[in-house]
């Protein structure tokens, strides 16, 4: 999720809760001990408090960490903020099953989003390397073929293994191409059937 979402949810929950306990930003800041300045960019969504002043907090509404984190409430009033969904992880070395993570989404805005029906995978191996690394989650959007030179996830094996490749054209014959020259390409023919899923349009990486 994007940093400034994280924030911005953060900073949306800690009012509601000031407010349902009638309790101003200075009076909660001295209680616990906290810089009025330190909880003054909490409330604008200028910094994130590490978890111990957020259970600090929590204790002190009587609620759950994830109650001061969670995005539910945020995203509902936040029409340009949109949650897409992750449909699990997606190998960049050898083809594997896409493995389902229901339940997981990752945030942005719809600024800067392009159309069509978007998913994230979560990337596994280095075969992308450098221009994808092991762990990131890849935005994908959803179409059935890519332009020569542009990356793909793409279904392999009767449609079902999934792989991030870069698709290269030569005559009628299409390449999956990894980026990282110590993995090897693989033609697809009869025997090495595919199928392109979509068309891979960023991704991100968190520490």
């Amino acid at each position: 999720m994007d940093a400034r979402i994280i924030k911005a949810i953060f900073a949306h929950n800690l009012k509601t809760y000031l407010k349902r306990n009638g309790i101003s930003q200075t009076d909660l800041a001295n209680k616990l001990g906290i810089p009025e300045t330190t909880f003054s960019n909490w409330m604008k969504a200028k910094t994130y408090p590490r978890p111990d002043k957020i259970q600090l907090l929590a204790n002190f509404f009587n609620i759950t960490r994830s109650d001061l984190t969670e995005e539910e409430h945020y995203v509902a009033e936040h029409p340009t903020i949109v949650r897409i969904p992750v449909l699990g992880a997606i190998d960049c070395d050898v083809p594997i099953s896409a493995e389902p993570n229901h339940g997981e989404y990752r945030y942005e805005t719809t600024e800067h989003l392009p159309g069509g029906n978007l998913v994230y995978l979560k990337a596994k191996g280095n075969s992308m390397e450098p221009t994808i690394p092991d762990g990131a989650y890849v935005m994908v959007r959803e179409q059935p073929d890519v332009e020569s030179g542009e990356i793909a996830a793409v279904l392999i094996n009767g449609d079902t293994e999934a792989s991030l490749k870069r698709i290269k054209r030569q005559g009628d014959i299409t390449i999956l191409m990894p980026d990282n020259s110590t993995h090897n390409p693989i033609i697809v023919n009869k025997e090495n059937t595919a199928r392109i899923i979509g068309k891979v349009i960023r991704f991100t990486h968190d520490l």
